[in-house]
Parts: structure tokens; sequence; C-alpha cells
């Protein structure tokens, strides 16, 4: 062929054409696949990991599932960010559906929908910005069974504990590189240790006292230089504290611990976060959280919820102000985090199998908000249950907030349980030893716990009240009893049978003591071992909590009580087919049973039998109460 001759040279030409055309097309493809890179061709965008060195630094929630009704927005925080675009790719059936920007150029907030029939598996995020692309993996997870799950109930003996003082299991983690505060068991507001494998290790003597479920006190980091033990200044929505363990031990102790037959119930702040979140240093909107200039601190005061005279300013420092000047105050009314907190929840019951929430500071929230919260859990996981703590003594205004009040003011909670302050109170001022330095008035008398018990009949739900006679923020009931223990086996008498689901506060079955009544919560939170420990006390304890395990009436019986007499109080729980009388001599003399005052229900009762002796009885037999002593008894009803 003349390679000279005008054939050749249009051939060339068109060849060197189609080539020119060719290479574009291969650079636009390459600069566009970001933009439109298919399943198979996922390899070609970069990788990266999400590390504080990273393009990203967090992705939250860290996974999602199948199946969830609640749909799923991701928070994605890294250095400029929000200059990007997102999508999806990898997974059929899932989907960016809307991608929101913050105040700070340095968050994404990312709805992704997953449809009903989409298959779990692992999938990329991918952001892209003018040619510049990477992705990050997100995991969309199968959801776990629900079925059979139970949360806690009447039918449970919750078991709160303070993790750093109950058991240390693994001494190298008392300390770790990436937070600060030290461990040093002399001093009472430092850390002590306990970790969740001191936990993991004690399930087998949890299970031997009869506890049917585990409440720990927060154990998500809480990074602040002093006084972090508690873990109620959360600065890591999604990490177990490294110096109690990490996420794997704290799942692996879930599991471990319904084994056991051990419910674990997740302690969780909505209302604040800690000074030292990660956030804090740059917050995605502006009104992330309640911020003031001046400061301003809450005023505590519950009735500014619900007071129809109540001033907008003082409600709105009730809700707004800063429960301490360490807490940062949570804005709810921010859909955003409303959000977070709304999935945050639902991750952890997921993700870790708890079995129920309590939640703290429940009514300094923003009511309409945090009663959305609960609803959201709930419509997720019908099944599970959410304390709350409302600390007030007055029974209406913890009444306010449990489910199904019908308040004046139209609010409806979605709270199915509240903390019974009121009944705390009546308890420790009835066992209270009156010569005692404790600050609480009208002690000695069980005429105490007669009102609390009359004023019932303002809770939607008696059964669905948790009832404790001490927690980590009050007194030990030791200290407050004069060490006396008879009087803390009448508290104990009472814990295991008024109606409602009970909470012991770690070694009280041994009667641990700090020698005063007066709140000091560092020395309160004492170390699980103890040198004056009771054994006397631990196997009245023991016996009573397997006793009520066993004994369906004490669930969900109704109550009967007699009207107290020269410091005596009796009461009965019953249904058709049993009755359990409880008779409490707080006197300083033996008394006879007075069985005619019964007989509107003794009428009738068969055969019985004394729980703590073991003894066959009959109902109407001559019989004594001991000073301060208590009688139980058990009945068959007769038909």
């Amino acid at each position: 062929m003349n390679l000279n001759g005008p054939l050749y040279i249009a051939r060339k030409n068109a060849l060197g054409f189609a080539l020119t055309i060719l290479l574009t097309l291969g650079t636009a493809v390459m600069l566009t696949a970001c933009f439109h890179t298919p399943k198979e061709s996922l390899e070609a965008v970069e990788e990266v990991s999400i590390s504080s060195n990273g393009r990203i630094d967090r992705i939250e929630p860290p996974c999602w599932w199948t199946g969830m009704g609640m749909p799923l927005q991701v928070m994605v925080h890294g250095e400029g960010i929000g200059a990007f675009d997102v999508r999806f790719e990898g997974l059929k059936g899932v989907k960016v559906k809307e991608v929101h920007r913050a105040d700070s150029p340095n968050y994404l907030f990312v709805d992704v929908a997953i449809k009903a029939n989409a298959r779990p598996g692992s999938g990329r995020l991918v952001f892209s910005r003018e040619g510049e692309c990477f992705s990050v993996p997100y995991e969309i997870k199968e959801r776990p069974s629900d079925n059979d799950r139970k949360s806690f109930s009447s039918e449970d003996v919750i078991y709160l504990i303070v993790p750093d003082r109950f058991a240390n299991g693994d001494p190298k983690n008392d300390e770790t590189p990436d937070t600060r505060d030290v461990c040093d068991r002399s001093q009472p507001n430092a850390r002590h240790g306990g970790d969740i494998q001191g936990i993991i290790n004690q399930l087998d003597y949890l299970e031997d006292l009869g506890v049917t479920a585990l409440w720990p006190t927060p154990l998500l980091e809480d990074d602040d230089p002093r006084v972090s033990y508690h873990g109620y200044a959360c600065s890591d929505y999604y990490r177990i504290d490294p110096r109690f363990g990490d996420n794997s031990l704290y799942r692996e102790m879930v599991s471990a611990a319904h084994e056991h037959g051990i419910k674990i119930l997740m302690d969780i702040v909505t209302n604040h976060c800690g000074r030292e979140h990660w956030w804090m240093q740059d917050l995605p909107f502006k009104d992330w959280v309640h911020a003031h200039e001046p400061y301003r601190n809450t005023n505590h005061v519950m009735s500014l919820a619900f007071d129809p005279n109540a001033s907008q300013v003082d409600r709105e420092q009730m809700e707004e102000g800063w429960f301490v000047p360490s807490m940062p105050d949570m804005n709810l009314d921010n859909p955003f985090v409303l959000k977070y907190f709304q999935q945050w929840a639902v991750w952890w019951i997921a993700w870790a199998g708890v079995d129920g929430l309590r939640v703290d500071t429940w009514y300094y929230n923003e009511k309409e908000p945090m009663a959305e919260w609960a609803r959201a859990v709930r419509e997720e996981f019908p099944w599970v249950n959410i304390v709350g703590e409302v600390w007030s003594l007055q029974p209406d205004e913890v009444a306010y907030w449990q489910e199904g009040h019908p308040n004046a003011d139209g609010f409806a909670s979605a709270l199915p349980t509240v903390m019974d302050f009121p009944l705390l109170n009546a308890i420790n001022r009835a066992l209270a030893d009156p010569e005692g330095d404790h600050g609480l008035h009208g002690t000695g008398d069980l005429r105490a716990v007669y009102d609390a018990l009359s004023h019932d009949f303002n809770y939607a739900d008696p059964e669905r009240l948790l009832i404790f006679f001490s927690n980590h923020d009050t007194p030990r009931l030791a200290d407050v009893c004069g060490a006396d223990p008879a009087r803390m086996k009448l508290a104990l008498t009472l814990l295991t049978t008024l109606r409602g689901i009970p909470q012991l506060y770690y070694g009280e079955e041994w009667m641990l003591r700090i020698g005063t009544a007066r709140r000091d919560d560092g020395r309160m939170r004492v170390d699980f071992s103890s040198p004056e420990a009771s054994e006397d006390i631990f196997n009245y304890a023991r016996t009573l909590l397997r006793w009520r395990k066993q004994t369906p009436v004490l669930h969900h019986g109704k109550t009967l009580h007699f009207l107290p007499q020269d410091n005596t109080y009796a009461y009965f729980r019953y249904d058709d087919q049993t009755a359990v009388m409880v008779f409490l001599n707080l006197s300083e003399n033996a008394v006879q049973v007075p069985w005619e005052r019964f007989q509107e229900i003794t009428d009738g009762l068969g055969e019985g039998r004394d729980i703590l002796s073991g003894t066959t009885v009959k109902a109407g037999q001559p019989m004594n109460a001991g000073a301060r002593e208590a009688l139980i008894l058990q009945f068959t009803r007769q038909k």
C-alpha cells in the first residue's frame, strides 16, 4: 500500500480521530466514575477508614439493619465534609434519599432509605465533589429476631450497681492511654477500677441471690478529667468507656447475663452530655445544645412542666438550663438531635441485645420531644420497657409522667415506668433511726408507708412503678436506720412484697454503710467488698428474693392493707388462688397478730406457710410478731 496515498492518509486520520474520541471519553469516564459507579466498579473508588486521621472521623450510627421501621439518618463528621454529595452503593434496595447540611461545614446528615426487600451486606457511602471521590464502608445487617424477647417488669428484681465500684475483673484497664481520669481507690471521687469483666465474673453470685435484672449506671465513655467514674457525663454515645472494657465485651456481658436468666437495663442520658463530648468542639448546629451567655443553670423545679400558672421564663430555665456546668443541656427541640437520640437507643437494643432502658433526669428534657422519643423507641420494639427518673416526693407529680395518666393539660406521656420516690421517702422516714443525723422528718412510724400506698389512685399503673429504698443518689439505708439489722429486714420485706418492680442497690443485701446518712456521692458509692458485711442480712435477702421470683401473686396480685395500729402494719397481696399476708411490727414490744381485723380476706384461707421459718400455719391461730420483726405468710385461697 502506498503509505503516502490518499486512502492510507484518510484511514490514518480516521483512526486517529477515533482514538482521540476514545481517549477523551475514557478520561471523562474516569473523572465522572465517582458520580456513576456501578456496583461492579466500586473497587475503582478510593476507600478510606473512619479514624481521627482519615477524611471522616465519625459515622453514627455505625451500622443499621434491614426490617427496621425507624428511618435511618446517618450523621457524618469530617473536615469540610459538608461540601460533598453522598450516595449509597453496593447494596440493592439501599439508597440515599436526602442530604442535610448543618451549620458547621464539617457535618452531613444523610437520610438512607432501606427498602423492605433489601438484603443485608456491606455497602459504601460514596462522597464526591468536583471529581474528588472516596467511599466509606457501611454495613446493613439482618435485623435480629425479637421472638421471645421480654423486658423488665414486676416479675423481676432489679439489682443496681455502680460498675466502677462493683468488681474489678481486669486491672489492666484501670487506666488507659486515651482517657484522663486516674484510678485511686483511696479517693472517694476517683475511679476505683470496677469494669465489665468484673460484672461477668459476678453473674453466678447475682443469679444465686435471686436477681433477675441488672441495672449498671452508665458504661459509655465519660472522659471528664475528674469524677468520671459515674458515667453520667457522656463523651461518646457509641463507645463503651475503655476503662470498663469495649463494645464487644459489653455485648458479651449481655449474652452471659441472659444465660444466667438476668436481663440487662442500659442507663442512658438524653438531657445532657458531658463537656468533654467530642462534638462540643464543633457543634453541628448552633442550637444543638442550649447555649446561654452568661451561663444559666436549671432551676430544678419539676412542677413547671405542668403548673398552669407558671411563667414562660421559669419554664424555659427549667428545660434549657444546664444540670451542672460540666453537663451541657441537649436541645431536643432540634429534630436532628431528637433523631440522633432515638436511633442511638434503638441501635444499642438491636446491637447489644439489651432488655430495657433506664433514662436519667427524665423531666429535665423537653417533655413533648421526649414523649416522641419514647414512642419512637417503643414503636420499633413494642416489647421494651423504659423507666424514667422522676425525682419528686409528690405522687401526683410522679404520676404525671407515666403513660396513660389523664393529664389536665392534655400531655400524653409515653413513659411506661416511673421511679417511686414517694415510697422511697416513706420507707426511709418509717425505718430511720429516731436519733440519727439524716435530715428526715416524721421518723419511726409505719403510717408513712401506708400513706404512700394510699395515693396509688394517682398512678395509671402502680404495677409499673420502680420501687426501692435506696439508690446511687441517696444515702444507704443501713446508715439511715442506724445500722439496725431488724430495720434492714423490715425494709427488705417491704421491697420484696409490695406492688411494683423492686430495685435493690448493690451491697444493701450485706448492709453496707459508710457511717453517715448525709449525702456524699463518692462515699455512698462504696466499693462492693466491705469488712462490715452482715451474713445474717444477706441470708434474709436471698431467701426473700428467691421466694419472690417463684411467687406470681407478688408480681401481679392486688393489694389490701389495714390502717397501722401501735406501729404495726398489715397488708395482703392476693389473687384468686393465693394470698400473702405481711405483718410488720416496728414497735419495741412483741405483739399478737389481731386476726379478727383481717377477716374480710382471711375467711376461707387454706393452709399456709411461714416463708421465713418454713413452718406450716393456719389463719387465725395465735401468733406473735417480735419487736421490729416481720411475719410473711403465704396461703392458698379456697374457692
